[in-house]
């Protein structure tokens, strides 16, 4: 089973400028009614955590739990430079145009990697924030730019190799960066930079979860104690607020355990007509030689069967997966195939991304662990 993205009305998309609203923001709309009235608002990231996979850990996560978290959808596909680039922009993927972990950009022969802002597969050019530069790449302004433009206060806390970062200046810019060095540093600068001004935004950002449950898998005991963390931290984060400020906790993406694995490298059949592929094991972007779609298309069907559908690039977009519009500059980023698991099988690539193959856990998709996500709300 799909889950369509809520864009407009609960997606992660729409928080920012919920919250924008929430702190008087003219022309900001509480998308999702949160009404939160408050001069001063901490959002936390935690990267990685479904919003089932929350339901079903209650125990090692009582904080968060206790909060009745609601659901939100993520946007597709469910990877966390696309996720980010909604939740920084407020605007779906159709608009900001980070569609997936690896994307095509007309002009280069290589797949941009977006969170690295580097082109895959191409060591000589490891940097391109110079000739792609980011304000360009995603000129819409940001949800920061927006607030600091009101006289809001604005913070990013979050690890330090993020500062000025290819991603951070095309979707989180026009803000502090403020590089956090552990847990109480982060707490710490969090309940610093609340404090500022009349009216205060701080963003942070927690990784370990989603780097454990790559590695170690969503269903691992290194997972639930992790999550305690994550859990923790939030709880600390909500005794440094300030009197009347919110904390509101969401994620990214979740996340699934694959039990089945398709090796693009080593299957002959999907690698006719294909010029590249993109995206992630759960959800592929794939780019065809001229003329060659309609017949890879067919091919991909066949071989990997009802556990994955494969789609067009015009059929996904009318299906505003991508949100409901989606510009011709930004289609161009979309593969020719839109190829997405249902089941809990992936696409992985043994030769090429040899890290990413071995991984345990995997996200991409559409599937209600890796689309949904909690929304926790705190007031002090």
């Amino acid at each position: 089973m799909f889950v369509a993205p809520r864009y407009g009305t609960g997606s992660l998309a729409d928080l920012f400028p919920s919250v924008l609203a929430g702190l008087g923001v003219p022309g900001a709309d509480d998308r999702l009614g949160l009404g939160l009235g408050v001069d001063r608002v901490c959002v936390l990231l935690i990267d990685g955590l479904g919003y089932e996979a929350l339901a079903a850990n209650p125990a090692a996560a009582p904080f968060l739990s206790g909060l009745a978290p609601v659901s939100l959808t993520a946007g597709f596909p469910t990877t966390t430079a696309t996720s980010l680039g909604s939740l920084g922009v407020g605007s779906p993927p159709g608009e900001h145009g980070i569609v997936g972990y690896l994307l095509n950009i007309p002009g280069y022969d290589h797949l941009l990697n977006p969170l690295a802002w580097r082109l895959h597969g191409d060591p000589s050019r490891a940097d391109l924030r110079t000739e792609l530069v980011p304000e360009e790449f995603q000129p819409l302004p940001t949800v920061f730019e927006r607030a600091v433009a009101d006289g809001i206060a604005v913070a990013q806390v979050s690890p330090r190799d993020q500062a000025g970062s290819g991603l951070t200046r095309a979707v989180l810019r026009g803000c502090e960066f403020r590089p956090q060095l552990s847990f109480g540093d982060l707490v710490a600068n969090v309940a610093d930079a609340l404090r500022c001004g009349p009216r205060s935004l701080v963003y942070t950002y927690h990784g370990e979860l989603d780097l454990t449950g790559h590695v170690r898998g969503p269903s691992s005991r290194s997972w639930e104690l992790e999550l305690t963390n994550a859990d923790r931290l939030a709880a600390a984060l909500a005794e440094q607020l300030p009197p009347g400020a919110a904390l509101l906790v969401t994620a990214d993406h979740g996340m699934v355990e694959l039990n089945g694995r398709v090796d693009f490298d080593t299957t002959d059949a999907l690698r006719e007509g294909v010029r590249e592929l993109g995206g992630e094991a759960r959800a592929r972007h794939v780019y065809t030689l001229a003329g060659a779609a309609a017949d890879v298309a067919a091919i991909w069907q066949d071989t990997l069967g009802a556990d994955f559908e494969v789609l067009t690039r015009d059929e996904a977009v009318a299906r505003c997966w991508f949100g409901p519009r989606v510009t011709r500059t930004i289609a161009e980023r979309i593969g020719d195939l839109v190829v997405v698991a249902r089941g809990r099988r992936g696409v992985i690539r043994s030769g090429i991304e040899p890290m990413q193959s071995r991984l345990v856990g995997h996200h991409g998709s559409l599937t209600p662990a890796e689309m949904n996500v909690p929304l926790c709300v705190f007031r002090a």
